[in-house]
């Protein structure tokens, strides 16, 4: 197996934040190599132009799909490896209680709702509105996810190096002061975009624990375009046989008692993080709930 393989293996096994962290990693390579070759026969192209998220109104109105494409960008190498390793912590995280579909629906609303505070920030603040800037970067987008997990269980541990075992909230709120105290230095428009996707992520588990899920309408529109382009697979005819015995009351009380047992057995593992934390979880706990997510 060489390394294209590899990849597509992992691509293919992996979770949303997986395919998310792939999909942001070819967005950085693909552009910086091609416009590099550009470069060396005198054709210079600035790509972000096309792509990043205009603070000018107007400009979105030529470029609407930049509401959505600069949240998959980003401006160097740094940039992007920060992003990348923090996506992966927040969205591991967030599918330990809800699904890859919310997962990826919270991932793109949550960076077009912090565009649009970005956007009416630049317009309607003072100190702003004289400025031209264009935003790029996975960030908004990242805030709401882990502010989304945040607010379903911020009491919930998280072990990391050297600080042992933290608070789910601390991490959160720590993130939140520090773009708070960078918003007037530098980068204004980017931590102005984190406070928008915090914002949502917050907004995001208030709504849903009322009952309504702001990514099913998303999803669902993605389902029916994914469902318009894939090749339709011919379904034989098939013979179909009575049985005169009920066969199907045997099967719908099977259904529905391993649905019970199944969702006892979440609701076990969730008490215990909510008390012990995320970490005393057994290897076996962890891998259940991991695949009860998708």
């Amino acid at each position: 197996m060489n390394i294209f393989d590899d990849l597509k293996l992992q691509y293919k096994n992996g979770d949303m934040a997986t395919k998310l962290i792939f999909w942001n990693l070819l967005l950085f390579a693909i552009p910086e190599i091609v416009f590099a070759v550009l470069q060396l026969f005198h054709i210079e192209i600035n790509y972000f132009n096309y792509v990043a998220l205009s603070n000018h109104f107007s400009d979105l109105v030529l470029q609407p799909w930049t509401i959505i494409s600069y949240s998959f960008f980003h401006s160097g190498f740094l940039h992007l490896l920060f992003n990348m390793i923090m996506l992966h912590f927040s969205g591991r995280l967030f599918v330990t209680f809800f699904t890859q579909k919310q997962l990826f629906g919270l991932y793109v609303l949550g960076g077009i709702f912090a565009g649009i505070v970005y956007l009416v920030c630049y317009t309607f603040l003072p100190s702003l509105s004289n400025q031209n800037t264009l935003l790029v970067g996975a960030s908004a987008s990242i805030m709401a996810i882990l502010f989304a997990t945040m607010t379903y269980q911020p009491f919930m541990e998280i072990r990391l190096v050297l600080l042992g075992s933290v608070k789910l909230w601390y991490i959160a709120i720590l993130y939140l002061v520090v773009d708070l105290i960078q918003l007037p230095l530098e980068n204004t428009g980017g931590h102005l975009s984190h406070l928008g996707g915090a914002l949502f992520g917050f907004v995001y588990i208030k709504l849903l624990q009322n009952g309504t899920d702001l990514t099913r309408g998303f999803n669902t529109i993605i389902d029916w375009f994914a469902n318009l382009f894939s090749p339709k697979k011919a379904t034989p005819f098939k013979k179909v046989y009575r049985n005169p015995k009920s066969a199907n009351a045997t099967k719908t009380a099977s259904k529905i008692i391993t649905k019970d047992k199944t969702q006892q057995q979440i609701d076990e593992i969730l008490d215990k993080i909510s008390k012990s934390g995320y970490d005393s979880l057994t290897a076996d706990e962890k891998e259940f709930l991991f695949k009860a997510g998708k």
